[in-house]
């Protein structure tokens, strides 16, 4: 698909915004001629006019302006004359730059307060309380519009993904949290879970997951936030104290948590994304599921969805457990599931190109996996020179980096390029080979991007990474309490610090070599760090050290790993990192990511409660829009999240994939974003002209001309700037540049 999507698409998304665009002038011309003013143009767009109609001139290239001043002049301003008999005041136009649209009235000109005329029916002479209504229609305009097409949607119906959890990033702020009321429900376990649905944040209730983004993103930061949670099992809500933080992907404020998926496995048009879809169902062990398969059973139990999996692997203690899908067409296919084993976690504070950031690394026992590349990303380029399965030996300075030190290496090269060492293996099965390619010059963007997806070798490698130095990587200071605001109430909310490498348990680091690779625990043999979480767990039941035999880097000239020195480390492990591993559970291994998002029908029951439900979202809608204002300032909400014609445009080219409907609402929500914006006390736009009056009306005077003038270049620099602002950033964000 293209940036923009295809060209009937944008084509129709551009014809809404001229529609929004139209609705609003239209408000102000109605308005005006009601207060008896003389409309003298309806544009829309700025610049010269491509075509222009006038009653009694008809339809023409360019614009009649010139000829009608031609025949005023002749008449001395005389409308009357019979030389304008038949002839219209207003000029409609098509003007070369649709990016707005204007109403043009006799002595009121947006871009020249000196404008002014002392004709009866000029702007000038209606009194102040009439130009107030004429100011503000079209406001009025673009809010009823958006309210109407808010009652159609949910008339017919808008499928919305539910406010309930799907994924829970691991050592997010969801994942970290712990019930207020946990004790008393008999909860033992912190964070959210996939399947819980949330019923209110901060005493609002919501009604979707766009919902749940929106407040989470508005929140004010370092604040806790209420979320009542109905949980399956449970008789009563949960209710947690959460404290978002910025999200690394998009530096919004977030606590971790994606949509539910659905039982069926997403399907592309494209043919070739499918097949690749099919080949990772199969190394997950999921064989001869396809694209477009829906989950059916889990354990023999009836699925409602792919968080059915994590139910069942959670529940596993380990043990295979059955899945069984239904293909596309119609043939059941069941699969036997090897659940994934979690590891322990650390988390430690990341120099990122735009300021530190927390990141959370599993391990195990303070031995970390290798960063690792999964894919390469296409419009990155062939530059880089990486390939899917490459594992990093080195970046930069930074020998056998994990994703840690990997990302902090990367970002510290930001605009330039950096040396790098992978391990690449070719040949399969006992023809298999790795060999250590140099890649001496690959470009890093100037926002700390190669260009790959990363992973790590959790699952495929014991190759030991290099735990990162506490100096160059402080640990999070814990929270332990936060504030919670809940109406009138307002409760201690008990936040678990978040795991570090001492609370973790980390006993293995810096006593292994990086590089190294794990070849045995307590004498039973390893290839994979599930291997050795299964070998290490059985001895933490009893109270014998854990023993184990490794193989040190190859030095350099060696050709073979059986040339490679070898080494064991015993270490002995306390009370509190055999609990640690103790209460380490399982996870679902096909990916959540490749179910397609679950979603619901929002429709109102009646025509009252779609015109109840309309007016709720326009009202929501425009709070949301002057709190991104106000987080704005805050810096909850950065410049860069703003967007602007281009990003729009990008954006509603993708709901209009998703349906009339979605397009309907979108239009709705940026007719309500113009209306806010339009109504802001800027000078230029309706809002600042609207506090003119006021102050006309009340002190019986206009403001003076130079204020006007000062003001409107203040205004037309200010928004000239936010424009080319966000349009460079939407290009940026477009293209990937």
């Amino acid at each position: 698909m293209t940036p923009l999507g295809t060209g009937f698409d944008t084509l129709v998304v551009v014809l809404g915004f001229l529609s929004i665009i139209w609705l609003h002038e239209l408000g102000h011309f109605l308005a005006a001629k009601w207060a008896g003013i003389r409309v003298l143009g309806f544009a829309i767009g700025f610049g010269p006019a491509l075509v222009s109609f006038r009653k009694g001139f008809g339809l023409q290239a360019g614009s009649s302006d010139g000829r009608y001043q031609t025949l005023l002049v002749g008449a001395k301003g005389n409308l009357s004359h019979p030389s304008l008999v038949g002839i219209s005041p207003t000029e409609y136009r098509w003007n070369a730059l649709p990016l707005g649209g204007y109403v043009k009235m006799l002595g009121q000109e947006d871009g020249n307060p000196e404008a002014t005329s002392d004709s009866p029916d000029s702007y000038q002479m209606s009194p102040p309380w009439k130009r107030m209504i004429v100011i503000s229609a079209g406001v009025i305009m673009n809010i009823v519009s958006a309210a109407i097409l808010l009652v159609v949607v949910f008339t017919i119906g808008l499928k919305v993904e539910p406010a309930v959890v799907g994924q829970v990033q691991i050592g997010s702020p969801a994942a970290r949290a712990l019930a207020t009321n946990a004790a008393e429900l008999g909860v033992t376990q912190a964070g959210l879970r996939p399947g819980d649905k949330l019923l209110s944040i901060d005493g609002a209730v919501v009604d979707s997951f766009k919902d749940v983004v929106v407040a989470i993103a508005m929140a004010e930061r370092s604040r806790a936030m209420n979320f009542v949670v109905e949980r399956a099992g449970l008789d009563r809500p949960l209710v947690f104290g959460i404290v978002p933080e910025v999200s690394r992907e998009n530096k919004l404020l977030s606590v971790g948590i994606g949509p539910a998926a659905s039982g069926t496995i997403g399907k592309d048009r494209d043919p070739e994304i499918n097949a690749r879809l099919a080949v990772v169902l199969n190394s997950v062990g999921a064989i001869g599921v396809q694209a477009g398969a829906t989950l059916e059973t889990v354990g023999g139990r009836p699925a409602s969805g792919a968080f059915a999996l994590d139910v069942a692997a959670r529940e596993s203690g380990g043990q295979n457990f059955e899945a069984v899908f239904k293909n596309p067409d119609a043939a059941s296919t069941a699969v036997m599931l090897t659940p994934v084993p979690d590891m322990q976690e650390a988390r430690f504070e990341v120099k990122l190109v735009d300021g530190m950031a927390e990141m959370p690394v599993e391990h195990l026992l303070g031995l970390l996996p290798l960063m690792k590349v999964v894919s390469v990303v296409e419009k990155s380029g062939a530059g880089s020179g990486l390939m899917a399965g490459d594992v990093f030996a080195r970046i930069g300075d930074t020998q056998w980096p994990s994703v840690i030190e990997g990302t902090a290496e990367v970002h510290r090269h930001a605009g330039r390029t950096v040396a790098i060492e992978v391990l690449r293996r070719s040949g399969d099965g006992v023809d298999a080979s790795v060999e250590r390619v140099k890649l001496d010059a690959v470009p890093v963007s100037r926002k700390g991007l190669i260009g790959f997806v990363r992973s790590t070798t959790l699952n495929d490698s014991l190759t030991v990474a290099r735990w990162p130095e506490s100096s160059r990587f402080p640990r999070v200071s814990p929270k332990t309490t936060a504030k919670v605001e809940s109406g009138e109430s307002v409760v201690a909310a008990a936040i678990p610090a978040p795991a570090s490498p001492a609370m973790a348990g980390p006993a293995l680091a810096g006593m292994v070599v990086a590089g190294s690779t794990i070849t045995a625990v307590n004498g039973q043999p390893v290839t994979t760090f599930p291997q050795s979480r299964a070998a290490i767990m059985g001895t933490a039941g009893g109270d014998g050290p854990v023993v184990v035999s490794l193989r040190l880097p190859a030095l350099a000239g060696e050709a073979n790993a059986s040339s490679q020195a070898t080494d064991v480390v015993t270490v002995s492990l306390d009370a509190a990192q055999r609990k640690t591993l103790a209460q380490l559970g399982w996870s679902s291994p096909v990916p959540a990511e490749l179910f397609a998002p679950q979603q619901v029908l929002m429709r109102g029951t009646g025509l009252v409660d779609s015109l109840n439900k309309g007016l709720k979202e326009t009202k929501n809608t425009m709070v949301q829009t002057y709190l991104t204002l106000v987080r704005l300032f805050q810096g909850s909400v950065r410049v860069e999240h703003l967007k602007g014609p281009i990003g729009i445009a990008h954006m509603g080219t993708i709901l209009a994939e998703r349906g009339f409907v979605w397009l309907l609402f979108f239009m709705a929500v940026i007719s309500l974003n113009v209306a806010v914006v339009n109504f802001l006390p800027l000078p230029i736009v309706d809002g600042g002209h609207f506090c003119f009056l006021v102050y006309e009306w009340i002190t019986g005077r206009p403001v003076s001309v130079v204020f006007q003038n000062v003001t409107t270049l203040a205004g037309l620099v200010m928004i000239g700037t936010m424009f080319l602002i966000v349009t460079y950033n939407d290009i940026v964000n477009l293209f990937g540049l």
